[in-house]
């Protein structure tokens, strides 16, 4: 579930290597107990000349030459197998519509067939992973766990990039204020007004090192992926990388809280909001102008200022009025929203709203999604939040909210349909409503200030709202990256497969696939 710069630098970092590891030992498997499937007309764990048992009777006082010329005919044999010989094999998944597992052909199973005249296919069959067999529909939804719909009573949804999607447009104006306000109220350069928001620079989920002023990724291990460093708009070297870091590794300590915050010294902010794309950008570019004219400037402080002038665009109104202002320009409208919420309603399905947006903000925006009606379909209607505190602070209670937005000072005793209410928690919505467990199904679009709290202490079901998803599965649907992914998961094969011969020719050409393997991650 995505690296900073051009689309065409991410289109290989997904970093398959764990998954292809596991989808490949599930195969291997599935071959040695015997289980049919697969290639068409195989007999189970029949081995066939050239296979990896035959493999091993090279040995380290084979003929150098001859060892090496065993290793590159099993390379060119695993290449034109995961070619598919003549493209008909990628071709004929890449044109192929979306289909149910169950029917989908195993990509695999084709390519084996097609290839089937050479004599040592094992490797090219065994090593070409499962996890190729079909392509992904990018409207699809992805569960992590069972659940029955029929077992869900109440239904509750955030509203920024959940019911509401946004245009690209209002990043275009999120940078552009916090950029102006840089300069007329923090005394930025004013030539910093010449760089304007690149949509496709940074991606969620990056790391920033406060302290070093670079942007990175980090993977699940709290290694740095090199080549994804940058220093302002610039990549910075691996090798300077390594010296910087003694290595690739972070150490936990100095890693961002669950929630991205970098706090107690930590020196590494995660950013996981959408709205933060602008942020990242913005910060970047600034460090480019400072760094291009030789202005010495404390990287802390600019961090800082950056983030201050971002959360000024919203705690100040002024992202809110504009898309008030050109509601259309902004919000992109939804038909099925209102078809899907009406049709819950209609089952008998409760159903409310928390979200951290202001409550003028939210009806003139919901107003223009759903409809005017819009609140008789929610039985609660939470404002002003304050996730994720809402969900770990009991102190907080609610305030009613009039319709001229006026906040009243009553004791709240339950929360009635209709009625909006501000700030309030978690813990006291669980007292008044009773909706406990995994009856409840909260969608919201951040992992962490959404839905990890409300899954982990309450039990609640989640949904994740990942817009970004539908684009990599775009990239992972197409012939270019179906036909590198399978050469990277064939040449990883050979390395495991051949790492075996020692002497020093054939280690030479284990360190050429070795390359070429980095070359393709990178990619």
């Amino acid at each position: 579930m995505s690296l900073p710069i051009p689309a065409s630098a991410r289109l290989m970092n997904l970093k398959v290597t764990a998954p292809v590891v596991w989808g490949r030992s599930l195969f291997a498997c599935r071959r040695a107990l015997g289980v049919q499937g697969g290639r068409r007309g195989s007999q189970p764990c029949r081995r066939r000349p050239g296979s990896a048992l035959n493999a091993a009777l090279y040995s380290s006082t084979t003929d150098p030459k001859n060892m090496t010329d065993y290793l590159w005919a099993r390379y060119k044999e695993t290449k034109k197998a995961t070619d598919g010989g003549d493209d008909r094999s990628v071709h004929a998944v890449r044109t192929r519509p979306y289909q149910k597992v169950t029917e989908m052909e195993s990509f695999t199973s084709f390519l084996v067939g097609e290839s089937s005249n050479f004599q040592n296919d094992d490797i090219a069959y065994e090593l070409i992973s499962s996890s190729l067999s079909n392509l992904l529909n990018p409207d699809a939804i992805f569960s992590n766990n069972e659940m029955s719909l029929s077992d869900i009573e109440i239904y509750g949804f955030d509203y920024d990039y959940t019911l509401a999607f946004y245009s690209k447009d209002l990043h275009t104006l999120i940078f552009n204020v916090a950029r102006d306000l840089l300069i007329n109220e923090y005394r930025y350069p004013e030539e910093l007004r010449k760089y304007e928001y690149n949509p496709n620079f940074a991606i969620r989920g990056l790391h920033y090192d406060v302290q070093r002023a670079l942007l990175m990724k980090i993977d699940a291990f709290h290694y740095i992926q090199l080549g994804t460093v940058y220093r302002g708009l610039s990549v910075v070297p691996d090798e300077e990388v390594i010296a910087m870091y003694e290595g690739s590794h972070v150490p936990l300590e100095q890693m961002s809280d669950f929630y991205g915050k970098s706090s107690q010294g930590n020196t590494m902010k995660q950013f996981m909001d959408i709205f933060s794309l602008p942020e990242m950008t913005l910060l970047s570019c600034v460090n480019e102008y400072l760094l291009k004219n030789n202005i010495d400037y404390e990287p802390v402080h600019l961090y800082k200022d950056v983030k201050d002038a971002i959360r000024d665009v919203h705690v100040k109104g002024i992202m809110y009025r504009a898309i008030e202002a050109d509601i259309g320009k902004y919000i992109c409208y939804g038909e099925q929203t209102q078809a899907v919420l009406s049709k819950l309603a209609n089952h008998g399905k409760k159903m409310f709203l928390i979200t951290n947006s202001p409550s003028s903000f939210v009806d003139k925006g919901m107003n223009f999604i759903v409809g005017k009606d819009w609140r008789n379909l929610f039985d609660i209607v939470i404002v002003q939040a304050d996730k994720p505190n809402f969900f770990n602070d009991k102190r907080r209670p609610f305030r009613k909210v009039t319709e001229r937005g006026l906040l009243l000072w009553d004791k709240i005793h339950k929360l009635d349909k209709g009625q909006i209410y501000k700030q309030g928690n978690l813990y006291e919505f669980l007292k008044l409503t009773g909706w406990r467990g995994s009856k409840v199904l909260y969608f919201g679009d951040h992992i962490y200030s959404d839905l990890a709290d409300l899954t982990l202490k309450h039990g609640w079901r989640t949904g994740a709202i990942i817009p970004e998803l539908r684009s990599e599965i775009k990239i992972m649907n197409t012939e270019k990256y179906i036909r590198i992914l399978t050469w990277l998961q064939g040449l990883t094969g050979l390395l495991e497969r051949m790492q075996i011969y020692r002497d020093a020719e054939s280690q030479m050409v284990l360190q050429e696939w070795i390359k070429e393997r980095k070359a393709l991650r990178s990619r």
